[in-house]
C-alpha cells in the first residue's frame, strides 16, 4: 500500500499486478465497474481492518458500492477464480498440507435468510455452529509446499475437518508427492485414498491406532500451513467472521489468500 495521503489506496505498481487478474476473474457485463481500483482498495481496507462497511474512508468512495461489488462478485465466484489465477505462477506440489482452524463468528454473522428451511438448516448451509470454542466456523485449507493456499472448505464450528479433506484433494491441479496432515486426518480410509491417487500420506496415527509410517523429515514441515493461517488471520475479517453467508466468507478467505500469493 502507498504511504501518506493515499495510504489506503493500491499503489501504481501493485495495481499493475492486480488489474489484469481482476479483469480476467470478474464478470464482463455491458457496463464495466467505475473506479474499479478505488473500489478494490475499499474492499481490501474493509477486510484487512474488520470494520463495518460504513466505516470505509470517504476517499475510497461510497461504502455501499464496495459492499455491493464484493457481495455480487462473491455470489458469482469471482474471488475463487482470482485465487485460481494467481496459482498460475506455479504451485509447488512436492508437499501439500491440510489444516483446519476454528474461526469465531461475530454475533452479526447470524441471521442469513432461511430460504424455506429452519434455523438449523440455515446454519448448516452457512457453515455456522457451536463448539466448545463458541459460535463459529470450521475453515480448512489445502496448501502447497511453500505454504500458499490452494483451496478452502467450510463447515459449522462443531464439525470435524476430515470429511472436508477429500473435496480439498480434488482441488489440486496435479498429484502431489506428499500430503501432510495432523492427527485430525488420521483415517485408514483417507490414507488409502491418498495412496490411490498416487501420493504418499504423512499423517501420524491416533494414540489408540496401530503405528503407521509418518516420516518426521516430511511431517515437520507442517509449520508452513500453520504459518499460512497466521498470515491470513492478520486480516481481521478472517480472524473473526462477520459475514452472514458462507459464500461471502469463502470469498474473503480467497481474497486474502490471493493477496498472500501476491504479497500485498
Amino acid at each position: 500500500m502507498a504511504k501518506g495521503k493515499d495510504e489506503q489506496l493500491l499503489t501504481d505498481a501493485t495495481w499493475a499486478v492486480w488489474e489484469p487478474l481482476i479483469e480476467a476473474a470478474r464478470p464482463h457485463g455491458k457496463t464495466p465497474p467505475k473506479e474499479l481500483r478505488r473500489t478494490i482498495s475499499a474492499i481490501l481496507w474493509r477486510h484487512q481492518n474488520g470494520a463495518k462497511w460504513r466505516s470505509i474512508p470517504a476517499e475510497l468512495g461510497p461504502w455501499w458500492l464496495a459492499a455491493q461489488l464484493f457481495i455480487r462478485w462473491a455470489k458469482a465466484g469471482v474471488w475463487e477464480r482470482l485465487l485460481e489465477l494467481v496459482q498460475q505462477r506455479g504451485v509447488a506440489l512436492g508437499m501439500t498440507f491440510l489444516d483446519g482452524t476454528t474461526i469465531r463468528a461475530h454475533h452479526k454473522a447470524a441471521g442469513a435468510g432461511k430460504k424455506g428451511g429452519h434455523g438449523q438448516e440455515r446454519d448448516l448451509r452457512e457453515a455456522l455452529g457451536r463448539s466448545r470454542g463458541g459460535y463459529g466456523t470450521k475453515a480448512c485449507v489445502i496448501a502447497d509446499g511453500r505454504g500458499r493456499a490452494i483451496a478452502f472448505a467450510l463447515a459449522p464450528g462443531q464439525a470435524h475437518e476430515l470429511p472436508l479433506a477429500p473435496g480439498l484433494l480434488d482441488s489440486l491441479p496435479d498429484v502431489p508427492g506428499w500430503i501432510v496432515g495432523d492427527r485430525g486426518y488420521a483415517s485408514d480410509t483417507f490414507r488409502e485414498r491418498i495412496w490411490d491417487m498416487g501420493a504418499r500420506p504423512a499423517i501420524p496415527p491416533k494414540r489408540t491406532d496401530a503405528p503407521v509410517a509418518c516420516p518426521s523429515w516430511i511431517y515437520n514441515n507442517r509449520s508452513r500451513v500453520e504459518n499460512l493461517w497466521a498470515r491470513l488471520k492478520e486480516w481481521r475479517a478472517v480472524a473473526t467472521r462477520y459475514e452472514k453467508t458462507a459464500r461471502s466468507f469463502i470469498g474473503i478467505l480467497c481474497l486474502a489468500a490471493a493477496a498472500d500469493w501476491l504479497k500485498l
